[in-house]
């Protein structure tokens, strides 16, 4: 259907017109830059515009990277408190470590006479029975541990050895009540006994004249009578000397200087008799075997 009615050019002349005009302000912006205020001007009309088209992406963008950076953090977070926690135990191992290194350097540090045998052992078990005073140490026959067997700590005498087996021994310690060991007084060589009461830092000495020249603070040292323990380790400290003339005997008490409620490490002591007649039967072992 035509229309009745015509207005303006037709259309190629209309396509013409505006390649013209076209041309025409390229023509005049690249020769003489006549439009670059007013692209200037429409630049800075149109930037909100752009900032409004590109937000949601920024939003996006910095949504993911926080949402990752934390995510980050509190995984970051959790290995540190696991990092610091296996810190803590590596710390506390090596303070076990030097804990046990200085008692050993302790103990081995002991008043030892050079030519005596010695050998370290470890507690292995406490008897729980609190009027028996025993520990286990993990010696035993295959060791060359023996029953009587004289055991002390850096500080000096512990017990002796009561049980033997194969591979652990089990020790009576001084403060058992079926204990007794002769003492004497290091001031002045008085000899008494102490004997355990079942008390842990308690020892008792019967028997004790008035007379006897004791005082609180004594070191009782082994006497070395009875064969069981080398003269000269220190055993107890006097901490009360009650004489009461209506009773027949001092009451004296003392407490043991070995650690005795401490112990983790001991050291076992062999006699110097036995220790000379096992060396010249490991020379004549050696010698044998040289000559065959």
């Amino acid at each position: 259907m035509n229309p009745i009615f015509k207005h303006g050019p037709s259309p190629q002349h209309r396509l013409v017109l505006v390649l013209f005009c076209s041309a025409l302000l390229i023509f005049f912006d690249h020769k003489m830059n006549s439009f670059e205020s007013a692209r200037g001007f429409l630049q800075s009309m149109v930037s909100p515009l752009q900032y409004l088209a590109t937000a949601p992406k920024q939003m996006m963008n910095w949504a993911s990277e926080n949402i990752v950076t934390r995510r980050q953090l509190i995984a970051d977070n959790e290995q540190y408190k696991v990092n610091e926690l296996i810190f803590h135990e590596q710390a506390l191992q090596l303070d076990i470590v030097q804990r046990e290194n200085d008692r050993l350097r302790e103990l081995l540090a002991s008043p030892l006479r050079t030519e005596a045998k010695k050998m370290v052992a470890e507690i292995l078990a406490v008897d729980s029975d609190p009027y028996t005073h025993q520990v286990v140490i993990n010696r035993g026959a295959n060791d060359g541990v023996f029953e009587g067997q004289a055991v002390i700590d850096d500080q000096g005498i512990v017990g002796q050895i009561l049980h033997v087996g194969t591979i652990s021994s089990r020790v009576l310690l001084i403060t058992d009540v079926t204990h007794a060991v002769p003492v004497r007084i290091s001031r002045n060589g008085v000899r008494l006994i102490a004997s355990g009461v079942g008390v842990i830092d308690r020892l008792t000495h019967n028997y004790v004249p008035h007379s006897t020249d004791i005082r609180s603070g004594d070191l009782l040292v082994t006497s070395g009578l009875g064969s069981k323990f080398p003269e000269g380790y220190p055993v107890a400290t006097v901490t009360s000397v009650i004489q009461d003339e209506s009773r027949a005997f001092s009451q004296i008490q003392s407490e043991p200087v070995a650690k005795i409620d401490r112990l983790r490490y001991v050291l076992l002591l062999w006699p110097e008799q036995a220790n000379t007649q096992q060396i010249k039967k490991s020379e004549a072992v050696s010698v044998e075997k040289v000559s065959s």
